[in-house]
């Protein structure tokens, strides 16, 4: 079975990310190989920040892996919190709480409420990159709907649906979500 680092230490990306490949590739974490770096993520795209995490996994370790890089993107902020999303209220690490608070905030007298959460991953199989991207379309709804899922999900209704992410439920999501569109196009690739 063909091994793949996911360049993460998120450990709602690691499972949604297994639940989506299933048991066609075995997917370690940085944890599983023992790399505890903080990887900078200093580039001003996400498809800049997706290869530099993937890079620095494969010029430190040899490994064959992938990174991703997520973003949401809203039209009303000019394409705010973009590759900010994780930190968005600013301070240290990835205060999901404090970020849906600001984005909500910021939203409050906006009539446009389009958005979209958009997954850039980087591949680098035997030294050359590949990139796949995920796009899911929405809106941000005016106040928080849903227990499930981690980050903006139960401010984003994707678009087509009654229900937040945060509502949906894993399941549902992983096969609907930026992420899984993204994924879904790495597994093409990896079955060729």
């Amino acid at each position: 079975m063909k091994k793949l680092v996911f360049a993460t230490n998120n450990a709602h990306k690691l499972e949604e990310i297994r639940a989506i490949l299933g048991d066609k590739v075995e997917i370690l974490s940085l944890n599983d190989i023992n790399c505890h770096a903080d990887i900078p993520e200093t580039a001003d795209t996400l498809q800049g920040n997706a290869a530099l995490k993937a890079q620095y996994i494969y010029e430190n370790y040899g490994l064959d892996c992938f990174a991703d890089d997520t973003g949401l993107e809203v039209e009303a902020l000019n394409g705010a919190p973009g590759i900010y999303s994780a930190r968005y209220a600013g301070g240290e690490g990835h205060d999901s709480e404090a970020n849906m608070k600001k984005l909500l905030s910021e939203m409050q007298d906006k009539e446009n409420r389009k958005a979209r959460f958009r997954t850039v991953i980087c591949l680098i199989e035997d030294g050359k990159e590949h990139f796949f991207e995920g796009i899911v379309n929405g809106s941000i709804i005016r106040e928080r709907k849903g227990g499930a899922g981690f980050g903006y999900d139960p401010v984003f209704m994707p678009d087509g649906y009654s229900e937040t992410f945060a509502e949906m439920g894993n399941d549902e999501k992983n096969k609907i979500s930026h992420r899984a569109r993204a994924v879904q196009k790495l597994c093409e690739y990896l079955n060729k």
